[in-house]
């Protein structure tokens, strides 16, 4: 019997809001795993740490500046990427906002632009730019980070789990339309992963008490315990699984959502 492939040896792999928590985790472990990685935010500085500590674990990486809501910055990046690489083999669409907490209707069309423009429509631009080369290449992987709120509404993250279940819609529908290409679009769906992102919900004592007290691991997770995931939807070991969404939570979904 033929082991599983995990291996990324010779990937290239492009992670968007890879400059801290869930990006750079995954991007840290397929340069472990042996790709090339291309880390991409908002700007050159805030890529400098996560790029220099790959680089000093023994992998290739590179940082590259462009905002998910600029679609000329996101295809430049993609530009770069070829003639640098000359292809692109995965991508994880990671970069996110979330800049309203409280009732959606209490939400302008300005905060609904923002969140819909970078959670859903930035995916989909760095998929368009992405999906030719990886059609080039005879295949690719796309990973695009959702959220368990995708699955079920938070109290006062409303407009933010509706951005995040058009993220698992988008991954249906792109799985079907790139499936001839070779190419697999997956989805994962973390619970609630210790990050500056979710800092507001566990890093006060109490607050954090309260979150797992919902979580049938009584813990948050960590953003390393995402990398297996992320790394099986990456790697050859997953070449017949598309339009999938992999939940890790600590069993937070299986509890009924009791946010």
């Amino acid at each position: 019997m033929t082991q599983p492939d995990f291996s990324l040896a010779g990937k290239v792999a492009l992670i968007t809001g890879a400059s801290r928590g869930i990006g750079e985790a995954i991007a840290r472990c397929y340069a472990q795993a042996g790709a090339t990685v291309i880390l991409t935010a908002r700007s050159d500085e805030s890529l400098k740490d996560a790029v220099a500590t790959i680089i000093q674990e023994g992998g290739q990486a590179m940082g590259i500046a462009a905002h998910s809501g600029d679609p000329a910055a996101v295809k430049k990046a993609i530009q770069n990427v070829e003639s640098t690489f000359g292809g692109l083999d995965i991508l994880v669409n990671n970069a996110a906002t979330n800049p309203h907490y409280g009732p959606i209707l209490a939400a302008d069309d300005g905060v609904w632009d923002k969140i819909l423009d970078i959670n859903v429509k930035g995916y989909a631009r760095w998929i368009r730019e992405s999906a030719p080369l990886m059609d080039k290449r005879g295949g690719g992987k796309i990973i695009n980070v959702a959220s368990i709120l995708g699955l079920g509404a938070g109290p006062s993250m409303g407009l933010y789990s509706v951005s995040k279940a058009a993220v698992l819609m988008l991954t249906e529908a792109l799985a079907v339309e790139l499936a001839q290409q070779n190419i697999q679009v997956n989805a994962l769906a973390p619970g609630f992963i210790k990050t500056r992102f979710s800092s507001a919900l566990w890093q006060d004592p109490a607050g954090e008490t309260q979150l797992t007290q919902r979580i049938p691991q009584r813990r948050v997770g960590e953003t390393e315990e995402l990398t297996g995931l992320a790394l099986f939807l990456a790697s050859p070991a997953s070449s017949f699984t598309t339009g999938s969404t992999f939940v890790c939570d600590g069993g937070h979904t299986a509890g009924r959502f009791k946010l």
